[in-house]
């Protein structure tokens, strides 16, 4: 099991569309589907938008493991970020409401949204869950959160094993303290394994 790596979220951003295609002409088009498509969601996945390249990799990879994700900017593209309303909050809750959890991704640039603790906030008190989503620089395994960040779950994946798996989430409180990401989903808390 690994951290979401920024650089494979870059590569897989880059898979998503075709080498000559913007990132901004793709989230286009997948906001076009997404307006379309379902408003019931597995994850609302709260970001920095000036992380857009890394958040599409991370949609994307989310996606090819069969999750249905909310990104504001793909799934109510309307919005605007330069005049926040109470509109705004309220659509905000609202797609949270309809969303099973919550993952909070951090970056160098998550500590400078407004918006992130809000959300975290708001799932929290909703429904209890929200998890941390840490985007790393390395190759690694384990997430200390600093300071209100290390007392929620963080979010890890593990590649598919066997011909007909697919790659899995894990919820987990430390390296050897987890549950899958769907168990958690249905109030399984992580346990201790050895």
């Amino acid at each position: 099991m690994a951290l979401f790596k920024e650089s494979s979220l870059r590569s897989r951003a880059q898979l998503g569309r075709p080498a000559f295609e913007s990132a901004d002409s793709m989230l286009t088009k997948l906001s076009a589907v997404a307006s379309s498509g379902p408003q019931e969601f597995d994850i609302f996945l709260s970001h920095s938008v000036l992380d857009k390249e890394v958040i599409l990799g991370i949609l994307l990879s989310l996606e090819d493991m069969g999750y249905k994700v909310y990104v504001d900017w793909v799934n109510d593209k309307q919005l605007s970020r330069d005049s926040v309303s109470k509109a705004t909050a309220e659509l905000l809750r609202q797609r949270m409401r309809s969303s099973k959890s919550l993952f909070f991704a951090t970056s160098s640039n998550s500590s400078n949204s407004k918006w992130m603790p809000w959300e975290l906030g708001f799932m929290d008190g909703h429904n209890k869950k929200a998890a941390i989503l840490p985007i790393s620089q390395l190759d690694t395994v384990e997430f200390s959160g600093q300071e209100y960040l290390g007392v929620y779950p963080y979010i890890d994946s593990s590649p598919a094993m066997g011909p007909d798996a697919r790659n899995r989430l894990w919820v987990r409180h430390s390296r050897t303290k987890y549950v899958i990401f769907e168990q958690w989903l249905q109030n399984v808390e992580p346990t201790e394994r050895t």
